[in-house]
């Protein structure tokens, strides 16, 4: 099985801003992605273009050590190199643009093959509910930081 979900939405936040959210992995990370869980989040290498990290959340159980990549103005991918729920390989593109009237565009996919039970389940439910929960989880995340300069 393999699960992908697709969704786009505009956010009041600026290309640039979207993408230096999705790729700032100081500390402040948990406190920016509310979701994950400080105890499970460690980057383990990062560079001009690409990080290496492995995080997750409390509820439902689960994290991933994935590839970050932002090679390509505009575009910022992730792969799970190693997960509790999710095969290596795969992972989440986002593409960004300028939105009509200011802000962005955000363009989003979210393609994972489970891994074991938990991957089954949590990966089959996604392709229920996904669009809408990463649509609104990032939405909310990226309209925030704009709000607070």
């Amino acid at each position: 099985m393999d699960v992908r979900v697709h969704t786009e939405f505009d956010t009041r936040l600026a290309p640039e801003g979207v993408v230096s959210t999705l790729t700032d992995f100081s500390p402040r990370r948990p406190e920016v992605w509310r979701a994950l869980d400080r105890t499970k989040y460690k980057l383990h290498e990062v560079g001009d273009t690409y990080a290496v990290v492995t995080e997750g959340s409390h509820r439902p159980d689960v994290w991933a050590r994935e590839r970050y990549d932002w090679s390509h103005p505009g575009f910022v991918s992730w792969a799970a190199e190693d997960s509790n729920f999710s095969a290596p390989g795969s992972g989440v593109e986002i593409a960004v643009s300028p939105a009509d009237g200011g802000g962005s565009h955000v363009a989003m996919d979210w393609h994972r093959r489970p891994r074991g039970i938990k991957g089954y389940v949590l990966v089959g439910l996604m392709k229920i509910v996904g669009g809408q929960m990463l649509k609104s989880n990032y939405k909310a995340v990226f309209d925030r930081v704009a709000r607070q300069g």
